[in-house]
């Protein structure tokens, strides 16, 4: 029954959203944000690193902590092996989680209409943006955006 409830949510996870939808973090929503325009001068691919929220690692932990416990002949045997096992399980697991949530993004760079060129690194696909075209800066002072 887990198996399938966390196959289940992982299958959702990667779900594909339209291209053609931005999407916004919690914290952006509700925020007054500032407005410039300006032209796209340049784009350049990146990619955008992942994040650890220990998940990956706790299950990682678990898996290797029940393996390592199956290691060696003596209760002593299974207790260290299961240590260890939840120690490089956990290690393992978080790289793992760091690895699967890394995501294609693009440095946009945006001259703007008062002269001033500003580089925003975005989520690819928000907008397919080529250079000249006419965008939007959006800023709260904390986060920026660029959109048509």
């Amino acid at each position: 029954m887990f198996v399938v409830l966390a196959f289940a949510l992982l299958a959702q996870g990667c779900a594909p959203m339209p291209p053609a939808v931005a999407i916004y973090s919690p914290a952006q929503s509700m925020r007054p944000q500032t407005v410039e325009f300006g032209y796209v001068e340049a784009l350049r691919d990146v990619r955008i690193g992942g994040y650890r929220t220990g998940a990956g690692g706790a299950g990682g932990a678990m898996v290797g902590s029940v393996a390592g416990s199956f290691v060696g002949g003596s209760w002593q045997a299974n207790v260290a092996g299961s240590i260890v096992g939840a120690i490089v399980g956990a290690i393992v697991g978080g790289a793992i989680e760091e690895g699967a949530t890394v995501r294609p993004g693009v440095e946009v760079s945006v001259r703007l209409d008062q002269g001033a060129l500003v580089v925003v690194v975005q989520d690819a696909g928000i907008d397919a943006l080529r250079p000249g075209d006419r965008v939007r800066l959006l800023s709260d002072g904390y986060s920026a955006r660029v959109s048509r």
